[in-house]
């Protein structure tokens, strides 16, 4: 039997793991740097509802106060209150 060093460690709770941004990010950060207070928004192979469920999800995330998401007849839109 070969020896295996090892080290063990008391510790209270295990850390929480923490997602650093999301793919539609991008979208917000274009949106906010951009002049145009109304947007229509769309993804290839993604539904209205879909899109604004994710949108509004980050928006909470990352505290964007002042910005709007909404679908209309299956289009998605940003606008700026």
């Amino acid at each position: 039997m070969s020896d295996v060093k090892f080290e063990l460690k008391p510790v209270e709770k295990k850390p929480r793991r923490y997602r650093t941004g999301s793919k539609y990010d991008p979208i917000l950060d274009a949106f906010i740097e951009g002049k145009d207070s109304l947007v229509e928004v769309s993804i290839a192979d993604r539904d209205a509802s879909y899109l604004r469920m994710q949108l509004g999800k980050r928006i909470v995330a990352k505290g964007l106060e002042g910005v709007k998401v909404s679908t209309v007849n299956n289009i998605c839109y940003l606008e700026k209150e």
